[in-house]
């Protein structure tokens, strides 16, 4: 397998394990298990410790005193700000509210890129943003949850806050793809974003009673931890190194058709027929912003 290929086969497994974390994190959450804040210093404590074991029989590979400024404003976006609000919003929202909204990613992107790298916007590309936006407002408006608890309406923002911090860790880390291997730099991405997460889930941490997990239930943060935390963080920037930003954020779409199918199978969500119209606008408006415009004829 040549390295594209696997690059590609990386970004699908990516969204396989994101696509599943929905469903599993969200019951582990509700069920009062774990909070959402404890989780997070769980799921970044967990990846730091196996980020750094692994790297110890890696060959050594130094980084650059300046590149740690980045190192540490990616941690901030990419992991702080990042899972926080990610987890916080999958708790008051459902699995498919938050995997439509998180499509608008590569359109995020696509204006970050255009604001920082200068890149081309064209007429058809702004069309699919404001499709996609508003895709996402009638979701946050219109949405309604089959859980009584749930607050669609503050966790659908904070799944929105969070698309905006991935989108900004996506533009830091692709220039340090190019430099390092992603063992090099992401061990230390996970060791400050730590220090940061615990002081936000310390007394949390300190609630969980371990002793009531059930086989399930310890499966499910397992999985948090080790497959949609440590594998996609570990991936993704392999992906990031081998393709184009705008190829990796295509492939973010194939979130929702998992973690939907998922989580209707696992009787956590249902369709309606205001996810379904939300749902259409985002893909309409993703799809109009990924069209690669024709070259013009000489």
């Amino acid at each position: 397998m040549n390295s594209r290929a696997f690059a590609i086969f990386a970004l699908f497994m990516v969204q396989l394990l994101y696509g599943l974390n929905y469903t599993f994190a969200k019951v582990v959450m509700n069920e009062n298990y774990v909070k959402p804040f404890a989780f997070v210093v769980l799921r970044v404590g967990g990846a730091a410790v196996l980020f750094w074991l692994i790297s110890l029989f890696l060959p050594k590979e130094k980084i650059k005193r300046r590149d740690y400024i980045r190192l540490f404003a990616a941690a901030v976006f990419g992991v702080v700000i990042n899972m926080l609000l990610f987890l916080k919003g999958l708790e008051l929202t459902t699995p498919i509210h938050a995997s439509a909204i998180v499509t608008i990613t590569p359109v995020i992107i696509l204006i970050l890129s255009a604001i920082i790298l200068k890149e081309k916007v064209t007429a058809l590309k702004v069309i699919g943003i404001v499709l996609a936006l508003c895709g996402a407002l009638v979701l946050t408006i219109y949405g309604k949850s089959t859980r009584i608890a749930d607050n669609v309406v503050l966790g659908n923002a904070f799944i929105f806050i969070n698309a905006i911090s991935y989108s900004i860790y996506i533009i830091l880390i692709k220039q340090l793809t190019a430099k390092y291997h992603p063992f090099a730099f992401i061990k230390w991405l996970f060791l400050f974003g730590f220090f940061m997460v615990l002081p936000f889930g310390y007394n949390q941490f300190l609630e969980v009673k371990w002793e009531t997990f059930t086989p399930y239930v310890s499966f499910s943060v397992g999985f948090v931890i080790v497959g949609a935390t440590f594998a996609t963080y570990l991936l993704n920037p392999y992906a990031l190194s081998k393709l184009k930003a705008s190829t990796v954020g295509v492939f973010i779409y194939l979130q929702p058709v998992i973690a939907g199918l998922f989580a209707i199978i696992m009787g956590v969500d249902a369709v309606d027929v205001i996810k379904i119209i939300a749902m259409v606008l985002i893909f309409s408006g993703v799809y109009l912003v990924s069209i690669k415009p024709k070259k013009k004829a000489r």
